[in-house]
């Protein structure tokens, strides 16, 4: 609750948090807390699965953002696999919506996986920035960058909103922030990694000013 605190005094716009399903990142508890004592729209990370599904619709955070989840990784890796779990993913997505949560799915930016978000019913897709943030820079990074502008703008031909995040630096998310139709950028892992040396306020503070300055 601390660290949401400071990040709403920093700048933040809203607060997103992983409820994985071995409960390593975060709690229930902590949860609700969020939704309770934190002014910030609160995004709800999680896995499609019917724990997960009923601890959202209990909660009733403000989104709610489906990603894949394997028990070996240190964090989310990788976009929803959208078609080849469309049947599962389908009542998931109805069921948040009824309820009045904004749903969206973390994808890779490749048009075939937008087109079945759409068809899904998801209003937002957020872009996976990994191959991006991971390509030294570049022609490789460059190319990954073009990955990404091309997906926003097919997402917005679409009629979804498009967010994006993984993996963003200070040196990275200009070039991100820059995308036109982007409207919301998530970024956690590398602001807690930074804090370490100047302080979470701080860190947020220059990660909000780096997207602003591309924005310009």
């Amino acid at each position: 609750m601390a660290a949401a605190a400071l990040a709403a005094a920093a700048g933040a716009d809203g607060i997103t948090a992983h409820l994985r399903e071995d409960r390593r990142h975060i709690r229930d508890r902590d949860i609700e807390r969020l939704k309770a004592e934190i002014a910030l729209p609160l995004n709800m990370e999680m896995a499609a699965t019917p724990e997960m599904q009923a601890i959202a619709l209990a909660v009733q955070p403000h989104a709610v953002c489906l990603v894949p989840e394997k028990r070996e990784e240190r964090t989310t890796e990788g976009g929803l696999d959208v078609i080849g779990g469309r049947a599962s993913l389908a009542p998931v997505i109805r069921s948040l919506s009824d309820a009045g949560i904004r749903v969206s799915l973390f994808v890779e930016p490749e048009a075939a996986v937008l087109e079945m978000a759409k068809t899904l019913g998801a209003p937002v897709v957020e872009l996976h920035t990994g191959a991006y943030c991971d390509a030294p820079a570049g022609p490789a990074r460059e190319a990954e960058l073009r990955r990404l502008q091309q997906a926003a703008r097919h997402a917005e031909a679409l009629g979804l909103e498009c967010h994006a995040g993984h993996g963003l630096t200070y040196d990275t998310v200009g070039a991100v922030a820059a995308i036109p139709t982007l409207v919301e950028l998530n970024i956690g892992h590398f602001l807690m990694g930074e804090a370490l040396f100047v302080g979470l306020s701080e860190s947020i503070k220059r990660m909000r000013a780096a997207m602003d300055q591309g924005r310009v």
